[in-house]
């Protein structure tokens, strides 16, 4: 059985899924890795096959994606050239974690294509969206990647094909401590924005982990250091708590690791807004923006010594299994039968 796995290169969530997904594909067949863009910072442990500039999304520096310097990367020629690059016909099984250049191809050529992904589970009717819809996010989302069948993952179950996330196994064997320090990682946002909120909290030690710096540095009471993934684990694990953007992965680890949370949802990405409905049903804090205007928000959170205690064991083989036995070698009408839920029909 030969296995396409794609991966989107926006941020490390996808990334770090793909480390725990694709050994255990291996042991199921001939397996093929395809990542698209270029926005992640950890190497991947295994050979990449396929890599692609796809369509990816340039963080900016003020709480969101720098749309401008996004769409002056975008070239719709090359990304057509891309998909149309890719042997997908080769392939029994294509599961693509967000990632447009294989669920494009495959739509193509009419092949099914298997959504596995968080943006596949905030769509899902029973998952909470924000009170206001960003429609053009909406869109961007449903479109973006087109898949046939989807599976999901969020912070909780929703259903048999919406799971609970995979924690990785790095993550799984950390030892958790409570050190008196919060650890930050706000990828859209400048070093100098951090830096001048939160000088406010004097009296807290804060660990800022940057994707901008290229050397570690100090200003009282922050500590600014470059984004290294054994570096950043080790911090999340032994903090009082976690300050992030409301993606998934980093999230995900987060309440794992039973930190207490606080989440800015990225601007115009409307995954992490919903991302953050669903963190606020949980009772985690959300912030609008990383502005004074909040600050009473970060003063309660540091008050508060409560984490939300969640339960996420290892069921990644398991899915994968039921991928397997569902879909592979089989045309969209013969996996029609097991279709549970279907987007962008």
């Amino acid at each position: 059985m030969k296995i396409l796995y794609s991966a989107q290169g926006t941020g490390n969530g996808h990334i770090t899924r793909a480390m725990e997904i694709v050994p255990l594909l291996k042991t199921k067949g001939e397996v093929d890795v395809l990542v698209s863009g270029t926005q992640f910072d950890i190497q991947l442990p295994f050979e990449v096959k396929y890599k692609f500039n796809g369509l990816s999304f340039i963080f900016g520096k003020g709480g969101g994606v720098d749309v401008w310097n996004t769409y002056l990367h975008m070239n719709s020629l090359r990304l057509l050239r891309e998909i149309k690059s890719l042997p997908v016909e080769k392939y029994d099984l294509i599961i693509s974690d967000f990632e447009p250049v294989s669920s494009w191809a495959a739509r193509l050529a009419k092949k099914p294509c298997i959504g596995l992904s968080n943006q596949v589970a905030t769509l899902h009717p029973l998952a909470p969206k924000p009170k206001k819809t960003d429609m053009l996010g909406k869109m961007v989302l449903e479109h973006y990647s087109p898949t046939t069948f989807n599976y999901g993952f969020h912070f909780k179950a929703l259903d048999k094909n919406v799971f609970t996330p995979i924690i990785r196994k790095q993550v799984r064997e950390l030892k958790v401590k409570n050190k008196n320090y919060y650890t930050v990682y706000l990828p859209s946002y400048s070093d100098e924005r951090i830096i001048k909120f939160l000088k406010q909290y004097k009296n807290e030690e804060w660990k800022v982990f940057s994707k901008f710096s290229k050397k570690k540095y100090s200003e009282k009471n922050i500590s600014i250091q470059p984004l290294d993934a054994t570096s950043f684990l080790d911090s999340m694990a032994a903090c009082k708590g976690v300050l992030c953007n409301a993606g998934f992965g980093t999230t995900s680890e987060a309440l794992f690791l039973n930190k207490k949370l606080l989440v800015i949802p990225m601007k115009t990405q409307y995954e992490q807004h919903c991302n953050a409905a669903m963190l606020k049903s949980m009772d985690v804090p959300v912030m609008k923006k990383l502005k004074s205007k909040y600050a009473d928000k970060v003063i309660d959170w540091l008050k508060n010594e409560k984490a939300v205690e969640v339960s996420y064991p290892d069921i990644t083989e398991d899915i994968l299994d039921t991928i397997i036995a569902n879909h592979a070698g089989k045309t969209v009408d013969d996996s029609i039968e097991h279709l549970h839920y279907s987007l962008f029909q």
